[in-house]
C-alpha cells in the first residue's frame, strides 16, 4: 500500500490498558511488538477496541474505547522491566466517548462473518476500511 495514503487502523488491549495509554499519549499494539508500530505513519488514525475491562480478568468490555491520530513517525522503546522492552508510538488522542461494538457488528465491514464477530481481534492491530473508521468515530464524537 502506498505509504503516503492516511489508513486506519484497530488496536486491541484491555480498557485499563487503553486508559493508561490515553494518559500517556501512547500507542502500544501487540504486547510492544515493533513489527506492527512500523507500519503506522504520521496522520494515520488509530481506533482502540478493548475485549476486556482489565487485563488478565474475565470481566468482558465488548467496547471501542479510545480513537487518535498518529503524531510523527518516530517509534521509541520503553524499559518497562529486564525482560520488557516495548515499542511505542506518540498519539494525540481526540475527547470521546466509549461505544459497544454489538450494535455496530452488522455494519462494520471488517466483519466478514457476522456470527464470529470477534474473529478479527484476535490478532490485537489491524487496518480496517475507512468507511468503518468513520462509522465507528462519529459514534464516538457525539
Amino acid at each position: 500500500m502506498n505509504s503516503s495514503i492516511q489508513r486506519y487502523w484497530i488496536f486491541g488491549a484491555s480498557k485499563d490498558s487503553v486508559k493508561s495509554s490515553v494518559a500517556e499519549g501512547i500507542a502500544q499494539a501487540s504486547h510492544g511488538i515493533a513489527s506492527s508500530l512500523q507500519l503506522l505513519r504520521k496522520g494515520d488514525f488509530v481506533i482502540y477496541y478493548s475485549g476486556k475491562q482489565i487485563l488478565g480478568k474475565p470481566e468482558i468490555c465488548q467496547e471501542f474505547t479510545a480513537i487518535g491520530k498518529v503524531k510523527d513517525n518516530c517509534m521509541f522503546h520503553v524499559q518497562m522491566s529486564e525482560n520488557f522492552c516495548p515499542s511505542r508510538r506518540n498519539i494525540e488522542i481526540f475527547q470521546s466517548k466509549d461505544i459497544s461494538i454489538l450494535p455496530l457488528i452488522n455494519d462494520l465491514n471488517f466483519i466478514k462473518v457476522k456470527k464470529s464477530w470477534g474473529y478479527p481481534f484476535r490478532f490485537g492491530f489491524f487496518e480496517i476500511y475507512q468507511y468503518d473508521f468513520d462509522l465507528i468515530s462519529a459514534l464516538m464524537h457525539k
